[in-house]
């Protein structure tokens, strides 16, 4: 009889112990777990970021800066002008970052990788992937315009979305939308190459 009862105390005990050593275990995997999950969540997402001068094309005064910052698989696009005529003006991304011609004419027309008619942002009907829209210049010549869209990338392999080595030009006057192929909106008054 007494053999049972150590040997019932002896199960008694390995059991408490299996099951400790269980709980122990599960406590350490859940903490494991929920490490990794913060880690995870509190990876920073990559942030791209360049800068473009532009400089002035045809005879004008017109020069700024555009600044492209990509996250989270969007592209956002903030540019400020200062020297050009008060009134409306087209910005568009064109085919190539070259400005070296004196109007502009180097950076080719409009990039349009999808091959689509000239048209407004977003139109349904169409619009080429740099048809970016107008923006007005004050009484003194500034301007500014900002833009987000998940069409463009910075340096990615999707040339149907890639701006680097395009060109942005602003022009004398306003896009109309409609003119095909570039919306009629007049010179280059202004150019710059996205490059790294």
């Amino acid at each position: 009889m007494k053999n049972y009862a150590i040997l019932f105390s002896l199960a008694l005990t390995l059991g408490f112990t299996s099951c400790k050593n269980e709980n122990k275990e599960k406590e350490t995997e859940t903490e494991e777990m929920t490490t990794e999950t913060t880690e995870l969540q509190e990876a920073p997402a990559e942030v791209k970021k360049l800068t473009v001068a532009l400089d002035s094309k045809s005879g004008s005064t017109a020069t700024g800066s555009v600044v492209f910052t990509e996250e989270d698989g969007e592209v956002s696009m903030t540019a400020v002008f200062e020297g050009l005529e008060p009134g409306m003006h087209a910005i568009h991304i064109h085919e190539n970052a070259d400005c070296s011609a004196d109007d502009g004419t180097s950076a080719g027309g409009h990039w349009n990788p999808t091959k689509e008619k000239h048209g407004k942002w977003g139109d349904a009907e169409g619009y080429h992937k740099g048809d970016i829209g107008n923006f007005e210049a004050d009484e003194n010549g500034n301007g500014t315009i900002t833009t987000t869209t998940d069409e463009w990338c910075l340096d990615c392999e999707d040339e149907t979305k890639n701006v680097v080595g395009k060109g942005i030009i602003v022009h004398q006057g306003a896009d109309d939308f409609t003119s095909q192929p570039s919306g009629a909106a007049g010179a280059r008054v202004s150019c710059g190459g996205i490059i790294e």
